[in-house]
């Protein structure tokens, strides 16, 4: 391994720590955010958009900054996310009130969806094919990692040093990545340089996606409904411009004729919407029908992760040499049953069964995302890694919104806009079942994308 190499992976894997620490640490963190605003009475819902309103920017931003990085360099595309995404969570922690919070946390997403733009794609552009699963396997470990320990170290520093400290050790981790990327990564891999971009597939692209997500969690009002219609009538003319337009902004061509890479997207963006939500219905979970308190919900919730940490290097590994599609429909099948055990979730429920249940879920994920993410990117030539990149981590964070974009929906109809008491956690439990449920019928989909992708080893 080179200079390059060595310190393209330290700043990726340092960079996919990072993000899904920040995702999980505030999701457990919430409950605390809204004791600290409790006077400007904030609902559920209206708590699930600190959540939301990363996601909301960085899925829409992810295919344009993907683009844009194969053109200009994904170094500095990337360089300029992780100033923002530091800068952001600084605001964030002196934030007066809910509504300064949301804008820099959306600051905060614009800057997330920069890093997943690039940041595997870097990866693979300066290790070969064969070694492209183990380093894959590596950053996603770290994400992981990121996980496991985000509700453990979040549970801490709210409980002890406030819901504001987690911005700021945020802050501080951004900049270590930052610091390896100005000063020890040589290249800026613009594969696309001299091309031009699509504007107008811009401006289609990022309302569209912006109605269908938040009419997503908004179906039960009419105009949840009209907004969602229109973001995929948006989207179906972005689709209809990308094949027409000299230099898309994204390759529909991958998509239409590449199997592999259109089946192993579908089967991420299946899989994280039925997934991402599960941190933050189990904080809800623990903390309030169960009575628990922030670290005692970190601490149970590092179960997952760290089995997820421990298998993911070699689950890469294992897509190596055999197909992809393999251990990743393994992967979704377990998630399948885990989220349908989820559904039967009560107070009387024994932690040790909960814990367990997480664990599995665990191993279930190490098997679907590493593999899953090399059947992705060795699908596609290198000159289309960035918008490979880009489209891989639209599915990711696409999904993550779609999942919280159901259980804000869930919570709508059986809570509503009222703040959380104790005589309204039969409803939130009721919430917490169904939407759970929902999830595993979700992942039966899923698994019959993954198993129909075909092969990628030829």
């Amino acid at each position: 391994m080179n200079r390059t190499q060595r310190s393209t992976l330290t700043v990726s894997t340092i960079s996919s720590f990072i993000t899904p620490f920040m995702i999980s640490s505030v999701n457990v963190a919430l409950p605390a955010i809204e004791a600290g605003f409790r006077g400007q009475g904030i609902s559920a819902v209206l708590l699930s958009w600190v959540a939301t309103a990363y996601l909301l920017a960085a899925g829409v931003s992810l295919v344009p900054m993907g683009r844009l990085a194969d053109i200009v360099g994904r170094k500095r595309i990337m360089g300029f996310g992780l100033a923002l995404s530091s800068l952001s969570s600084l605001a964030c922690a002196v934030s007066p009130n809910i509504v300064f919070l949301l804008v820099f946390r959306t600051l905060q997403g614009l800057g997330g969806g920069m890093i997943f733009g690039t940041s595997m794609a870097i990866l693979t552009s300066v290790f070969p094919p064969q070694q492209r699963g183990k380093v894959i396997g590596i950053a996603v470990t770290a994400v992981y990692i990121g996980l496991m320990s985000g509700p453990f170290l979040g549970g801490l520093l709210t409980d002890y040093l406030g819901w504001r400290s987690l911005f700021i050790a945020i802050f501080c981790m951004g900049a270590v990545p930052l610091f390896f990327l100005l000063f020890f990564l040589d290249g800026e891999w613009a594969d696309a340089a001299g091309e031009g971009y699509d504007f107008v597939g811009l401006f289609l692209y990022i309302p569209s996606l912006i109605a269908i997500i938040y009419g997503i969690s908004t179906l039960q009002q009419v105009s949840g409904l009209l907004l969602f219609a229109g973001g995929c009538c948006g989207l179906s003319a972005f689709v209809w411009w990308q094949g027409r337009v000299t230099d898309p902004l994204f390759q529909v061509d991958l998509f239409l004729k590449n199997r592999p890479f259109a089946l192993s997207n579908v089967a991420a963006l299946i899989h994280y919407s039925a997934t991402f939500g599960l941190v933050f219905l189990f904080s809800f979970y623990l903390q309030y029908i169960k009575g628990m308190d922030a670290k005692t919900t970190g601490m149970i919730l590092i179960a997952q992760p760290l089995v997820m940490a421990l298998f993911s290097a070699w689950a890469g590994r294992l897509s190596d040499r055999v197909e992809p599609r393999i251990p990743a429909s393994i992967g979704m099948g377990i998630t399948i049953l885990m989220l349908f055990f989820f559904s039967f979730l009560d107070g009387e429920t024994p932690v040790f069964l909960i814990v367990t249940g997480l664990a599995v879920l665990g191993s279930g994920f190490a098997l679907f995302s590493s593999p899953n993410m090399n059947a992705i990117m060795g699908s596609v030539e290198p000159r289309h890694l960035g918008i490979a990149a880009g489209s891989s981590g639209t599915m990711r964070v696409l999904g993550q919104v779609v999942s919280m974009g159901i259980a804000t929906l869930f919570f709508s109809l059986h809570v509503g806009s009222h703040t959380i008491t104790p005589d309204l956690y039969p409803l939130l439990q009721l919430s917490i079942s169904r939407t759970f449920l929902l999830f595993s019928v979700l992942c039966i989909f899923g698994l019959f994308a993954s198993l129909s992708r075909g092969e990628i080893h030829r």
